[in-house]
């Protein structure tokens, strides 16, 4: 045997589940939020534009675009801002509907179709119907 091959490598990490991650984040953020209802709903939106702006503020770094404090980001930094924006959609979409999968699944296909036409459609999973969660306080 060569050394090589009795080396020992880990398995590689399985990749989570974005549909059981988005559920899991959504739980966490539902148990400890500070408000309910309306204004609960509302703030969850709102965390969105904070996720984008913070986009805004690394793609300004990653470019040096302020001259007061230089080049402050990389442009890895603003993949991980997106990656928060996308996050953060997902779980706002849970706020509104447990379906996310199946409504996510559904835009995606419709707006592909729309842009590239029908036959690039992904045929993605029919799951039940949307069903619209109370809001109540």
């Amino acid at each position: 045997m060569t050394e090589q091959s009795e080396q020992r490598t880990a398995p590689p990490a399985k990749t989570p589940d974005l549909w059981t991650c988005v559920e899991d984040l959504w739980t966490w953020l539902d148990a400890n939020r500070k408000h309910g209802g309306e204004t609960g709903l509302v703030l969850r939106m709102l965390k969105l534009t904070e996720e984008v702006g913070e986009v805004a503020q690394a793609v300004i770094g990653a470019t040096g675009q302020n001259p007061r404090k230089g080049v402050t980001h990389t442009w890895e930094d603003v993949q991980g801002e997106l990656c928060d924006v996308v996050i953060t959609a997902l779980v706002a979409l849970r706020t509104l509907t447990p379906d996310t999968r199946q409504v996510f699944e559904r835009h995606l296909a419709r707006v592909t179709e729309r842009s590239l036409g029908p036959s690039t459609a992904p045929r993605l999973s029919d799951g039940p119907a949307p069903r619209r969660v109370d809001q109540g306080p």
